[in-house]
């Protein structure tokens, strides 16, 4: 089920944010809701974890990639199509009041980089209880 707050911070119309041809160069993302916590997966195939930089500056979660393209001269290829793109690039989340900005954390793993953002124990939601009428 998704909350109020997953719905105004993760479902915005992005290319109306930050333009049409920004998300045709970024990188694929999924955002999920489990457990009252946030999954971010960012597809990332062909890098490592050296090229990738995730940062929390308020609430403002920003995964950055820079990626040096090598050169070799020995590659004497002469491409017909030619898709394979691994350049830099930067995604930015605005993360809700909930989310407990200390404890987020990131893994990259084949391909992918997953970064967990746990909300605060006090923004979770509890389970109703019974009051004792005395």
């Amino acid at each position: 089920m998704y909350s109020h707050a997953y719905n105004h911070f993760f479902n915005r119309d992005i290319n109306k944010v930050v333009g049409t041809d920004t998300v045709k160069n970024s990188p694929l993302v999924n955002i999920s809701e489990l457990n009252g916590d946030y999954l971010i997966e960012v597809a990332a195939p062909g890098l490592t974890k050296e090229d990738l930089k995730v940062d929390i500056d308020k609430q403002l979660l920003t995964v950055k990639a820079a990626v040096a393209k090598e050169t070799n001269a020995e590659d004497t290829a002469k491409y017909t199509r030619k898709e394979f793109g691994y350049g830099s690039f930067k995604r930015s989340f605005t993360l809700p009041e909930s989310v407990d900005t200390q404890k987020v954390n990131a893994k990259y793993e084949n391909g992918i980089l997953n970064i967990h953002l746990p909300q605060k124990e006090e923004a979770k939601p509890k389970p109703a209880r019974e009051i004792n009428i005395g």
